[in-house]
């Protein structure tokens, strides 16, 4: 499984095992607090704190601001921790250019 998604997959993807994580920073988050639909906040400084709450089964899909070394290093701390997750191509900017015509 590729650790990425696109804008697209991820709305395709939208079902009861699919946990939405947006992991920007905090000031990033505060900001442009615009998020997407049904994603959660977890502080990806401290992933260590909230990995163990991940029900197992889920399908964790995670964002940043462009899908760069945030959503990187928050996907490789969680896989070390056996959870399979992703991240969306481009963060949250790719998703508002793909559902919002860029707006």
């Amino acid at each position: 499984m590729s650790d990425t998604i696109t804008p697209a997959e991820l709305e395709n993807l939208r079902d009861g095992d699919t946990l939405l994580l947006d992991v920007r920073r905090k000031s990033d988050k505060d900001a442009a607090p615009e998020t997407i639909p049904g994603a959660v906040w977890r502080d990806p400084e401290q992933v260590a704190q909230w990995a163990a709450d991940i029900p197992s089964g889920a399908k964790p899909v995670l964002f940043c601001v462009r899908g760069g070394s945030v959503s990187r290093s928050t996907l490789d701390a969680l896989k070390e921790r056996g959870i399979a997750a992703r991240f969306i191509e481009g963060g949250i900017e790719a998703w508002k250019a793909a559902t919002q015509g860029g707006k």
